[in-house]
């Protein structure tokens, strides 16, 4: 028997519906994550190329997340917490702590180094962390651009406020409503809440598009849409969401990207020889440093 409240064949058999992904489980420095991106049903949507569920979990008091400093070629990290704090530390001498309802933005062009930590004053009570990592491809004309970071505080996000709907246009546009961060290609990135017995509708404006069930209970057109779980929506067409009680998803996804990339542990590229080099670079020690966490590193696989 399925854990699915729908059952995954009848979830692919409706005609809003493009793809169903059930993520698997990855360890991420000492903490459980649940997998969506890149699957064997979908690599990419838009130019969503990985998506990872943290949490929820929790650290016993002295414990926490610890993810060594490890590089990255071709990709923007996009961090989006709902609990907890991560400490964020990289190669161009950023030391930025990440709270719930912001926004870390990383874009890696040609390398980059960074490590994410539980804070040491959060590790002296216990604590919790609950969020998403999402990296998205770089267009061809960005992939070997100098890196840069940037930390957008909730209060500067786009905010949705539409009777029964609210939430945050973190990346592209919805209904007029655009984005205050800038993107490398067109990217669709929503928070949404949809309040008991409201709907919401998700238009064709960007080509390729999917859900994330956080919690409730929402349906597409009177199937069941399960939590945690990636549902690919059919492109060029409306989708409208009912929610039966208080429900929180995301939404994401964009235009095609520019051609095929590959993808191997941290590096992504549209070009096999860039992989190449950047893993011999890490090999031989070549990546920039992290001045203040340079100590440890994660080896190539």
């Amino acid at each position: 028997m399925s854990w699915l409240p729908t059952s995954k064949k009848e979830l692919e058999d409706n005609q809003y519906i493009d793809a169903v992904v059930l993520p698997r489980t990855s360890d991420i420095g000492n903490f459980e994550v649940h997998r969506a991106l890149p699957s064997k049903e979908r690599q990419m949507v838009g130019p969503f190329i990985f998506w990872d569920q943290m949490g929820p979990g929790e650290f016993l008091s002295g414990s926490g997340l610890d993810v060594r400093p490890h590089p990255h070629i071709g990709l923007s990290t996009i961090t989006y917490l709902f609990k907890g704090t991560m400490d964020h530390k990289d190669s161009l001498g950023n030391d930025v702590r990440i709270v719930p309802g912001d926004i870390n933005l990383m874009s890696a062009g040609g390398g980059i180094v960074h490590s994410e930590r539980t804070g040491e004053d959060i590790r002296q009570l216990p604590s919790e962390l609950f969020g998403i990592q999402s990296w998205i491809a770089q267009p061809k004309k960005y992939e070997e651009s100098k890196p840069s970071f940037q930390n957008i505080s909730s209060n500067e996000i786009t905010k949705i406020d539409s009777g029964g709907v609210n939430g945050k246009v973190l990346f592209g546009e919805l209904d007029g409503l655009k984005s205050s961060i800038d993107s490398q290609w067109a990217t669709l990135y929503l928070d949404v809440t949809i309040e008991a017995k409201n709907k919401f509708n998700i238009p064709p404006t960007y080509i390729e598009r999917a859900i994330y069930i956080i919690s409730g209970n929402a349906y597409i057109h009177e199937t069941k849409i399960p939590l945690n779980t990636l549902i690919v929506l059919k492109p060029s067409v409306n989708i409208t969401l009912q929610a039966t009680r208080r429900t929180r998803l995301l939404v994401l996804g964009g235009e095609p990207m520019d051609g095929p990339r590959y993808i191997y542990w941290n590096f992504v590229s549209s070009r096999k020889d860039k992989i190449e080099d950047a893993k011999n670079k890490w090999l031989q020690g070549k990546f920039p440093l992290i001045i203040n966490d340079k100590e440890e590193f994660i080896p190539l696989p």
